[in-house]
């Protein structure tokens, strides 16, 4: 599934980026990942932040 999203952000223009972040669950400690696709200049500020 993600090569479909990767391909389809290289086809189009180059203003999207795909940011994969982890994620703690209070409850058990666990980590999972979240996908998000953002425009470029939030993705950089997020970056930017940590």
């Amino acid at each position: 599934m993600a090569k479909k999203v990767v391909a389809s952000l290289q086809t189009a223009r180059k203003d999207w980026a795909k940011v994969i972040r982890t994620v703690k669950s209070e409850k058990t400690g666990a980590y999972a990942f979240k996908e998000v696709i953002l425009p470029l200049a939030e993705a950089k500020k997020l970056a930017a932040q940590k």
